[in-house]
């Protein structure tokens, strides 16, 4: 069932056609006479989409959805008439049909994927046309970079080749083709190494930094936040009578969305020092909106932060220089280091398990896992002890 809201005081149309939520504005401003004939509208669009006689392009002709529906309709027609549609046709519904399941930070990326790779290389190819040979012979010019201007990484190919093995596999489905992408494995990639700080060097760091960006820099330490989170937190997910932090969205692409993973909404316990600061920093601030925010109200540039403070204040403490987003990994090793249970550390960081806690992070504390032999050195001293006695 549609609605008519108001925005700005124009009355805007809200439907849904195909299962996609529509909204489109009017030129009416809101009143109860513009109210009754938006109304009418609505019901005559509704009526016709139950009739199968909606056309969006004579309501809307100058709306950006018209030429989805345009492509979506051209799909339609090719797959009733038997036949498989061009790669850029499939795209356009698969996209169309696709857009709910992802976050916008997700959907820009793969839209910037697919119109600067994918569809410049297989655009006019019939979707079930496109061979084994083909892919790979992609992914070899993505990797000399002739095709492109530049070589590029193995995690990045992997990332544009990700959304093409997904239409294919979706195509083969739909169409009841055999995908080519079979035995097409990932390129191996190599595990970027962590370079967590030490805890003299984190209080090093926040000694050098400027006085504004303490707070910022000992939460980022001392809670394991990632970027997006600590950025787009706000003092309504504080919460300090719990003492706790709620991870409740992150700021992407200059838009606040929702967090990167199901496990990533999570609660993180304030410590000591990440308790007083922030309590400090809440009575310098009005206590609303973003926590960490510049004097118009937004996030702050995490680029020029890092370019501005980061880096400058490693300089002058002398600190070997590393990312921003080592402070998350340093969160991680310092919670290991001092026993805390790595149940409770993968809740904090925002993992399903404790796997990758023990993969990446617990060579920086060996005897967590007692993997540095220095348990079986204790039992032979004691055995030798014994016998000597």
């Amino acid at each position: 069932m549609g609605t008519i809201n108001t925005r700005s005081n124009k009355l805007q149309i809200d439907f849904r056609y195909r299962g996609i939520r529509c909204r489109e504005m009017t030129t009416l401003e809101d009143n109860a006479a513009n109210r009754k004939r938006a109304t009418a509208v609505l019901k005559r669009i509704e009526a016709e989409i139950h009739l199968n006689q909606f056309e969006y392009a004579r309501h809307f002709p100058n709306s950006k959805q018209v030429k989805k529906f345009q492509e979506y309709d051209r799909m339609t027609a090719i797959k009733q008439a038997g036949s498989t549609p061009s790669v850029s046709e499939f795209i356009a519904q698969w996209l169309l049909e696709k857009r709910p399941e992802w976050r916008p930070s997700q959907l820009r990326t793969i839209e910037d994927i697919l119109e600067l790779y994918i569809i410049p290389r297989f655009s006019d190819h019939n979707i079930q046309a496109i061979t084994k040979a083909e892919i790979l012979k992609f992914r070899a010019d993505l990797v000399d970079g002739q095709a492109f201007g530049k070589a590029l990484s193995a995690s990045r190919i992997n990332q544009i080749l990700s959304p093409l093995r997904v239409v294919l596999n979706d195509a083969s489905e739909r169409y009841d083709f055999v995908s080519p992408w079979k035995s097409i494995k990932p390129l191996p990639v190599n595990r970027k190494p962590v370079h967590p700080f030490t805890l003299d060097e984190v209080f090093k760091f926040l000694e050098f930094v400027r006085p504004d960006f303490r707070c910022y820099f000992l939460v980022r330490f001392f809670t394991g936040m990632r970027t997006g989170e600590i950025d787009g937190l706000q003092w309504e997910n504080v919460d300090f009578v719990r003492r706790q932090i709620l991870i409740r969205g992150s700021w992407v692409r200059n838009k606040l969305g929702p967090v990167k993973t199901k496990t990533s909404l999570r609660e993180i316990d304030m410590n000591d020092l990440v308790f007083e600061a922030l309590t400090l920093h809440a009575k310098k601030s009005t206590g609303k909106g973003f926590v960490f925010q510049t004097a118009c109200g937004m996030p702050m540039n995490n680029k020029n932060m890092s370019y501005r403070v980061w880096y400058p204040t490693l300089n002058i403490a002398k600190i070997p220089q590393r990312n921003p987003y080592q402070t998350r990994h340093t969160a991680a090793t310092l919670w290991l280091a001092s026993g805390e249970s790595p149940e409770w550390i993968a809740r904090q960081m925002g993992h399903a398990n404790t796997n990758m806690l023990f993969t990446v992070y617990s060579r920086y504390v060996p005897n967590l896992t007692r993997r540095d032999g220095s348990a079986f050195e204790a039992f032979l001293n004691q055995k030798i002890e014994e016998k000597n006695l």
